[in-house]
């Protein structure tokens, strides 16, 4: 049947009938804090004396504005991995109610138990869907190509020092074509004003009650600073920051 089927051409669908690839609609969440995606990057250096060294980059990105939170570790473990969402959560100005991660051994039970008791979400990305993990390839491609190929590695001191450097132009400084030449903290403040709840929903036994300056009635004239921590704040246009 199938000779016979070949030898008329009739062994493929029309073009117009033929499977399609699907295509997916890039999902993005409105509200600051509603979800943040943690995941890990492993970063090779060449030392002076031209040993190996092997660290890890935890990141964190919060969905609706691209803000990121970045630490170096020395291990790849679900220790530091719990130890770098409690950085997290003291950095990002609103209240995170969903973890997302992918299936890694630092993100199982310890981790995910720790999660549930800051009374937050988590929330495993499913295997095999990279299009769900597409903000983390973008942004460390990113890293890789403006920051660690320029970078040359003295000792993990320096190391911190830079990346905190770089996580403030990344996240203060540099435009992003996804967020339509603005920066995350632009981003940021455009939906804490069309979301003034955002502010009110804060909490405080996860982030210093500094942390976010002035109440949301004045948010339309607050212009935003990095802390000296690098945390950020809010304050009024005619206030001076101390």
């Amino acid at each position: 049947m199938r000779c016979v089927l070949v030898r008329h051409g009739l062994n493929r669908l029309p073009r117009n009938e033929r499977k399609r690839s699907p295509v997916y609609q890039r999902y993005e969440k409105q509200v600051p804090g509603h979800h943040v995606q943690i995941e890990v990057k492993f970063l090779d250096f060449r030392q002076s004396d031209g040993q190996k060294l092997r660290r890890f980059q935890y990141t964190a990105i919060e969905d609706a504005t691209r803000i990121r939170a970045l630490k170096i570790y020395e291990k790849h473990t679900q220790e530091n991995a719990i130890s770098f969402l409690d950085y997290v959560v003291g950095k990002f100005p609103f209240r995170i109610q969903t973890i997302r991660t992918d299936n890694g051994h630092e993100f199982q039970v310890k981790f995910h138990w720790h999660v549930l008791d800051l009374g937050m979400d988590h929330v495993y990305i499913k295997p095999r869907t990279p299009r769900l993990n597409g903000k983390f390839e973008r942004s460390h491609s990113t890293d890789q190509q403006e920051f660690y190929q320029l970078l040359s590695y003295k000792d993990d001191v320096d190391l911190e020092e830079k990346l905190m450097e770089w996580e403030t132009f990344y996240n203060c400084h540099r435009p992003h074509a996804s967020l339509k030449g603005k920066t995350p903290y632009e981003i940021l403040l455009e939906k804490l004003q069309s979301n003034p709840t955002s502010i009110e929903a804060v909490s405080s036994a996860a982030t210093p009650k500094s942390l976010i300056r002035p109440p949301s009635d004045h948010i339309q004239a607050a212009t935003q600073y990095p802390t000296a921590e690098g945390k950020l704040t809010f304050v009024p246009d005619d206030e001076s920051y101390g």
